[in-house]
């Protein structure tokens, strides 16, 4: 009885005991990958939705712009480049047929009635935003008020498409044009008129005169 509890010659018991605790490693690298794939989910999915708030501090302002090119729901709102807040909203005015952007301004930055806001960049590749120039009148913007002197986006490829074309039109016209191609009309030439010579005058001849007694 005793022999039976020994191995047999030949034959080793340790693949059968080291099969466990390969299994259960596997269980736990399985358990471990599906965490990090849940953190990961879980920092995207907080991102996604942290992007889509936006901050409403302070109070809200309207401006209507003729172009917006470039300005986003997010970007800044500066006052003497610095941002104090952020433009929250974006939409056409069915009657103007203008953009209608809603932004917040910070609370205790009290803006003039005749303050301007103007939509500029950074650089020339840079993002848009939203900069407002205070004016000097006495009465202050209340919440939800507009402001009236606007000035929308300038649009790089435009310019560009400008520059262009007016360089190849001053280019095209100081080429030369081809001998042949709208040139003038030879003049005719007409023979010269014939010379008359005038008729000799004749003087008439008058009667000798009689001898006087």
């Amino acid at each position: 009885m005793a022999m039976l509890d020994q191995p047999i010659a030949g034959t080793s018991s340790a693949p059968a005991l080291a099969g466990l605790p390969r299994r259960d490693g596997r269980a736990i690298e399985f358990l471990t990958g599906l965490v990090v794939l849940a953190a990961l989910f879980g920092m995207l999915v907080f991102a996604i939705i942290g992007s889509g708030r936006r901050s409403e501090d302070g109070y809200r302002l309207t401006a209507r712009f003729s172009h917006i090119d470039g300005l986003s729901v997010g970007s800044d709102v500066r006052l003497a480049g610095v941002a104090i807040g952020q433009v929250v909203a974006e939409q056409v005015d069915a009657k103007t047929y203008q953009a209608s952007v809603t932004f917040t301004v910070r609370d205790g930055i009290e803006l003039p009635t005749d303050s301007s806001a103007v939509v500029t960049s950074d650089s020339l590749l840079g993002g848009k935003y939203l900069a407002l120039d205070p004016g000097g009148a006495e009465a202050i913007l209340k919440p939800g008020s507009r402001i009236d002197l606007t000035q929308g986006s300038i649009s790089l490829e435009q310019l560009l498409s400008k520059f262009i074309f007016s360089v190849t039109d001053a280019m095209t016209a100081q080429k030369p044009k081809p001998a042949g191609l709208n040139a003038p009309a030879p003049t005719p030439v007409t023979a010269p008129a014939p010379v008359t010579t005038p008729a000799p005058v004749t003087t008439p001849s008058l009667p000798p005169a009689s001898p006087q007694p």
